[in-house]
């Protein structure tokens, strides 16, 4: 099961606009406030959209314990199209290198926009959200017992957010080594932000076709 959701948790982990606006708020005025609340909303918002879905999922999309039903392989199958989909148009876009509104505002945000910031990213950003969800479905039609199913949800939180509550983390304990490193980190991820989503979602998008296929 950790085999299976770590390409999804990889594809939330690189995720370049959370963990940019990340950067930006460990790199503002108000960081140590401003960062910790983001992180914790968008563990929230992972946690929150895995775990919902997890329980639909199981409850209703399961037909035995060994085998998904035929309703979870399309399910997996048309996500896996809309991460393809989403690669193919991530991919012609690469040369756009110009960066949101809301980036250049995040040194106004105080710790309960910040956090309301990291829920909104996690759970109304289409690319995660549908990661979550594909994440969701592999949790809940794998046949696992309650208690596996929040093993593996814990651990699908913590690698997709790894990416955000390590940098925070890291600067609570050693700010100023790490202001450099994150600024370089910023701008190359501002630089490549279409590149790295279309190879993401890609590995994704074939990962859950693959799924979905051999399902039936």
């Amino acid at each position: 099961m950790i085999g299976d959701l770590l390409p999804l948790a990889i594809g939330v982990a690189l995720s370049p606009i959370p963990v940019v606006a990340a950067i930006l708020m460990l790199l503002s005025v108000n960081a140590k406030r401003a960062s910790v609340g983001f992180a914790l909303g968008w563990v929230t918002g992972i946690l929150t959209v895995t775990g919902l879905v997890t329980a639909a999922a199981a409850a209703g999309l399961m037909s035995s314990a060994s085998q998904p039903s035929t309703a979870a392989s399309v399910i997996k199958i048309a996500m896996g199209l809309l991460l393809v989909v989403i690669a193919v148009r991530q991919w012609r876009s690469r040369a756009d290198d110009s960066i949101p509104a809301w980036m250049t505002a995040i040194d106004e945000l105080g710790v309960a926009k910040a956090a309301g910031l990291g829920v909104l990213l996690s759970v109304l950003n289409p690319k995660n959200l549908l990661l979550c969800l594909t994440a969701g479905v592999t949790i809940g039609t794998a046949g696992l017992n309650p208690a596996g199913n929040a093993v593996a949800i814990t651990a699908f939180v913590l690698l997709g957010a790894a990416s955000v509550v390590v940098p925070v983390g890291g600067y609570a304990v050693a700010a100023n080594q790490l202001r450099g490193a994150l600024a370089g980190l910023k701008n190359w991820l501002q630089a490549h932000n279409h590149t790295v989503i279309a190879v993401v979602f890609m590995v994704m998008g074939t990962t859950a076709l693959a799924k979905g296929v051999t399902g039936f």
